[in-house]
């Protein structure tokens, strides 16, 4: 189904659900003028991987900071970023 119009909204709902379910867009169309698209959701990405995470951060091994430390690294990005003038 590439489009429906705005009369047949009523009778052909079942088809327009049968088409957004396998994933195709649908065109609305009202006096022959297309007025909206009908799309389907996007479909769910991969849950977080936590443990995959842990591995990847591992294997960077990045160097271990302390709150102060990124305070005062993002200051500096801020500061020459932005200039002095920041409180």
């Amino acid at each position: 189904m590439d489009y429906i119009t705005t009369t047949e909204l009523r009778t052909k709902t079942a088809q327009l659900v049968k088409s957004l379910k396998n994933g195709e867009s649908v065109d609305l169309v009202h006096r022959s003028k297309v007025i909206g698209i009908f799309k389907p959701p996007p479909i769910p990405s991969k849950p977080f991987n936590v443990e995959r995470f842990k591995r990847l951060v591992k294997k960077l091994n990045l160097p271990k900071t302390t709150p102060a430390q990124r305070e005062k690294i993002y200051r500096a990005h801020l500061e020459k970023k932005y200039g002095k003038g920041i409180s």
